[in-house]
């Protein structure tokens, strides 16, 4: 499965994966990589690529366009795919082409693929702990810098849902927002006023400001910080008027109670902002010439 080919944001993301591809060369590379030129120009040898301990994999895309972009004599081949769990020990890339090459992508890749693995492993477990429940996991803006599209296609490759993308593609109206502009209705007014097709999203902190925002035609609602209790009397309330996001206090062990509100969907900053690499080892295996 190509986890790209439904993302609204396809052709951005390629577009980003080449730029992302560039940088991380140019940052590594330098002006050259001397210790590379310890082998001879000439040396061709075989690396494969495995996972010390189980997760999701993710990144393909980005390290295909870093060995194409650093040398396209250099060939991939791939055991698994993006969203494929991995076990501990398994092997999942073998790269073969110059000895040189090989080595001077390793980091870059290596270092792609930890981080997005990380995130899509991150991602993979939260939704677990929710299965059954039907309530969507949303990602949110606290991506890594620079990381933005690339960590929000991991959280769909681990089988979670992206929020808005940026400040640019849906309304997300909070306290400051509403004070700013005299009340949450004022907002949502505003709101249908400058992009009519935009999703609008009321952040509320009170039963009664989740009331304003039904009354005022909100399409997702916010609950930021609710009690379980608080969670399932706004379900009750909204009784399918707008779609419920809780938000706030969110971490593995609360996950599923607060699933089993009733609520539509959960956001987590967690699953971008706080991801530990993915331990993965690059290893030549053979060599030649």
């Amino acid at each position: 499965m190509d986890h790209q080919d439904a993302l609204p944001y396809r052709q951005k993301l390629d577009e980003e994966i080449r730029s992302a591809a560039a940088r991380l060369l140019a940052e590594d590379i330098g002006d050259g990589d001397i210790t590379a030129r310890l082998i001879p120009a000439d040396a061709r040898a075989r690396a494969r690529v495995i996972t010390r301990e189980a997760c999701v994999l993710c990144g393909l895309a980005w390290v295909e366009a870093l060995f194409a972009q650093l040398d396209p004599g250099v060939t991939l081949s791939w055991s698994a795919a993006d969203g494929d769990r991995l076990e501990a020990g398994q092997a999942f890339l073998e790269l073969e082409g110059s000895a040189r090459s090989l080595l001077t992508g390793e980091r870059a890749a290596l270092n792609l693929l930890q981080t997005l693995s990380a995130t899509a492993t991150r991602t993979r477990h939260c939704v677990d702990l929710i299965a059954g429940t039907g309530v969507r996991l949303l990602d949110t803006r606290k991506t890594l810098p620079g990381m933005r599209l690339a960590q929000k296609y991991a959280v769909t490759c681990g089988g979670g849902h992206n929020h808005r993308i940026g400040l640019w593609d849906a309304f997300l109206i909070k306290e400051n927002h509403i004070a700013a502009c005299g009340g949450i209705a004022a907002a949502i007014g505003e709101a249908r006023q400058i992009a009519p097709k935009a999703p609008v999203e009321v952040e509320v902190e009170t039963f009664d400001e989740l009331e304003q925002a039904l009354a005022a035609g909100a399409d997702i609602i916010m609950l930021d910080n609710f009690s379980l209790e608080e969670m399932r009397e706004a379900v009750r309330r909204t009784a399918g008027r707008a779609t419920l996001e809780a938000s706030g206090n969110v971490d593995e062990g609360t996950l599923r109670a607060i699933a089993e509100t009733g609520v539509d969907c959960i956001s987590s900053g967690a699953l971008t902002k706080d991801v530990k690499a993915v331990d993965l080892s690059m290893r030549i295996v053979a060599q030649g010439s």
